[in-house]
């Protein structure tokens, strides 16, 4: 057996759901919808991980749909079958992927008690995320997770603040940031919606690449020269990564992707989160997990990342950082990004600043920021107005850098 690193996504009760989020793509789906995954395959899966795993810490990322719906006494029976099979030792990563409505002191206790690592979704402000995330019922849901969220951090639970950028959270970029921020779990990601029609139309729901640039780099600009240790926000965190020599973690911008296979509630286990279809279902969790990976059609499905790259993406010197994105928004006559414009204008703003942050690399965090707005303010000084931008876009700077001040 071909061992390999990777990381399973599990969706013990498939598409079930107790929110009705105005953009969501899995629930219309019916995936599983009425099967709870069983401790008989629960157990097939854990042993089947462990087995084709190459190190000594084994992934498993827990998700939906909601997962607690399957309820605590489930992943109690969980964390007892992983135990059952680690070699000696190993250690289960277990990350939990919830909408934090159904969370109690219960809860918390036995996450903190097996060391379950947090993400939780919230779309930045009471009125937006209200707007877009109602419980079943169609009733708010924004105060009741707040609450659960400081719920958490008593039991000394920091969680990894999601949020989609759709098109209502697009609208008040600094208003969502300042809300995640002010929550204080140190953690924020930020999750484009793009959701297509059967004929390929773009919905509404869905972020434009300009609004997602704009977005991002006033986000950027309000954190790099305000917030350095006082929050990390995760694709900043990727790009400061690359540059600094590293390799991206986030699977959209990897070169290449395939090893985060998806295992629904039946036990059918598929490519990708975004491609839970038969055409891409690459086994059961009967089977092992390493051998799966190794299939061809997985092995093609994780290259196309690759080796499908558009002209424009291969001559872009940015595409170390994003390696194209994610399959799932390449479509178009080119199959281009759907999104590349908003992440250009987001690297042409950020490589000089996180060129010198990394040369600035240190703990005094307020002397960071304020050298950084220092060189920033003088580039910006001796840049024209209606002349090209100082990022070398080719732009005029008040169409480019110039929209986004040094505050």
């Amino acid at each position: 057996m071909n061992k390999k690193n990777f990381a399973v996504m599990v969706k013990p009760v498939g598409s079930a759901c107790n929110m009705r989020c105005s953009y969501c793509y899995y629930l219309p789906l019916n995936i599983s919808h009425n099967t709870m995954m069983s401790l008989e395959t629960a157990e097939k899966m854990i042993k089947n991980c462990i087995e084709s795993s190459k190190g000594d810490t084994v992934s498993f990322v827990w998700h939906g749909g909601e997962p607690t719906l399957r309820g605590l006494d489930f992943y109690r029976q969980v964390v007892e079958i992983q135990k059952k099979y680690l070699p000696e030792g190993w250690q289960c990563w277990n990350n939990l992927q919830t909408n934090g409505l159904g969370l109690n002191d219960e809860w918390c206790q036995f996450l903190k008690d097996n060391h379950f690592d947090v993400g939780l979704s919230i779309d930045g402000t009471p009125s937006r995320h209200d707007f877009n995330r109602p419980d079943a019922s169609g009733n708010s849901t924004y105060e009741k997770i707040k609450k659960n969220i400081a719920l958490l951090q008593s039991y000394g639970i920091n969680p990894d603040l999601l949020c989609t950028v759709n098109s209502e959270t697009v609208k008040k970029p600094l208003e969502v940031y300042e809300n995640l921020k002010n929550l204080r779990t140190g953690w924020i990601q930020f999750i484009p919606v793009v959701n297509r029609d059967p004929d390929g139309t773009v919905r509404d729901e869905s972020v434009t690449p300009e609004e997602y640039g704009d977005f991002l780099c006033r986000i950027f600009n309000q954190w790099v020269f305000n917030d350095l240790g006082k929050v990390n926000v995760q694709l900043f965190a990727e790009i400061i990564n690359t540059y600094a020599g590293g390799s991206p973690m986030l699977c959209w911008l990897q070169e290449t992707c395939g090893n985060v296979p998806v295992v629904e509630a039946d036990g059918k286990v598929y490519a990708c989160d975004h491609f839970v279809r038969e055409s891409h279902c690459i086994g059961t969790v009967d089977e092992s997990f390493a051998d799966m990976l190794d299939k061809e059609e997985q092995k093609k499905f994780g290259l196309r990342k690759r080796d499908g790259l558009s002209e424009k993406c291969r001559n872009c010197r940015y595409l170390k950082l994003c390696h194209g994105g994610c399959l799932k928004d390449r479509f178009g006559d080119e199959g281009e990004y759907y999104l590349c414009e908003g992440l250009l204008s987001l690297f042409r703003l950020t490589e000089r600043i996180i060129k010198d942050l990394i040369e600035l690399n240190g703990n005094d965090k307020k002397a960071i920021m304020a050298e950084l707005k220092k060189r920033e303010n003088q580039r910006r000084n001796k840049a024209d107005r209606n002349g090209p931008c100082i990022c070398g876009s080719g732009l005029k700077y008040k169409k480019c850098c110039g929209r986004y001040p040094v505050r």
